[in-house]
């Protein structure tokens, strides 16, 4: 078999992408053992998605984002500070050394986790790294926590607004029933970014260290990102500065995922206006947020709004029930569409090893 070299092993030993283009790439011999790593990691893809369908969330002790969570809050104490300063810069460069520093060790982490799984049988890495990923990616919880707040809508209004805040982060005391609608299929759309496409997208480009800091990005963009006070008492701090580098860096790694996002939402939809989506998806404060959200909101020919700040398809009707769940309806079709593609290069990929192998 031909020698891979360590720089070509440290190049491309963490990418799917990169395998596949050693796959195509290499001499006959070599292309076997890439092919072999491009397989593993579609099945990594299928174990994952099963894996989330079947029991959802890991428990707590299990789950790396919950540990990435505790890391980023304790770490938040000492870098946000308890006062506003106007244009504190120390801070700003504090909190994306904090960021950088997360960072690198957790994908150095993950790194080191792919030399020693276990590579014989050759798919037996898929289903490990299948194993490690799903704790990456929710698409269950997300469509559960969902649906659950239709579920109080029908019960009380009041139910389905203490129902929404577990969702967003936004005043809910105030919403009449369509826009809790609105506001949950926004959440549902957003997060199926954030939650499923960017993860899959990062693991396809950097494999599971990739994802893991995709994962983390998400995280402190949450907990770091949103400018203002947060907390209370002792725990009061002052996010203007301190995490701007979260927020923007969560921006730059959404941007293809959520244009993915909007796209495979277009499709599944069977076509969006492109000229509306890319209108809309430009009076949202966030760069990539409104590029599912307007994709979701054009789908179903309702309008989605944030009251004060932005409309989606403004001449669309308020969403009704039937409506929430053609949204999760909508969002499983691009989840499936995701399998059907996984499969779809599993047998190419099978083929190929085949034919090398032939």
């Amino acid at each position: 078999m031909t020698a891979i070299t360590w720089t070509e092993l440290l190049a491309w030993s963490f990418s799917p992408l990169g395998w596949l283009y050693r796959a195509l790439t290499a001499a006959p011999d070599a292309a076997v053992l890439w092919s072999q790593n491009v397989l593993c990691a579609l099945i990594a893809v299928l174990v994952a998605l099963a894996l989330d369908r079947l029991w959802g969330e890991p428990p707590a002790w299990l789950h790396p984002v919950v540990y990435m969570g505790k890391a980023l809050g304790a770490i938040g104490k000492i870098i946000a500070p308890r006062a506003d300063h106007p244009r504190d810069w120390a801070r700003f460069i504090l909190g994306m050394i904090a960021w950088c520093a997360l960072a690198a060790i957790i994908f150095a982490l993950y790194w080191l986790i792919l030399f020693v799984l276990p590579y014989q049988p050759w798919w037996l890495a898929g289903v490990c790294m299948g194993v490690l990923l799903k704790p990456l990616l929710a698409w269950r919880m997300l469509k559960d926590e969902v649906l659950a707040v239709e579920a109080a809508l029908q019960q009380s209004l009041p139910a389905g607004r203490e129902r929404l805040s577990w969702l967003v982060s936004r005043d809910t005391a105030q919403l009449d029933a369509a826009t809790v609608r609105e506001s949950a299929i926004e959440t549902l759309a957003e997060n199926l970014c954030d939650s499923v496409i960017a993860p899959l997208f990062w693991f396809a480009v950097a494999g599971l260290p990739g994802a893991a800091v995709y994962r983390l990005a998400n995280t402190a963009d949450a907990m770091w990102g949103y400018p203002g006070w947060r907390g209370e008492g002792a725990q009061r701090r002052h996010w203007q500065w301190a995490g701007k580098w979260a927020a923007r860096a969560d921006d730059v790694l959404n941007w293809i995922p959520a244009r993915l996002t909007a796209a495979w939402l277009a499709l599944v939809a069977g076509g969006v206006p492109w000229q509306a989506l890319r209108r809309d998806a430009r009076v949202t404060p966030s760069p990539n947020g409104g590029w599912p959200m307007g994709a979701m909101a054009l789908a179903l020919g309702v309008r989605l709004s944030k009251p004060g700040v932005y409309q989606l398809h403004a001449q669309g009707a308020a969403p009704g029930s039937a409506d929430l769940q053609r949204a999760v309806h909508l969002a499983s079709k691009v989840i499936a569409a995701q399998v059907g593609c996984a499969l779809a290069a599993i047998v190419l990929m099978a083929m190929w090893f085949g034919a090398l192998h032939g």
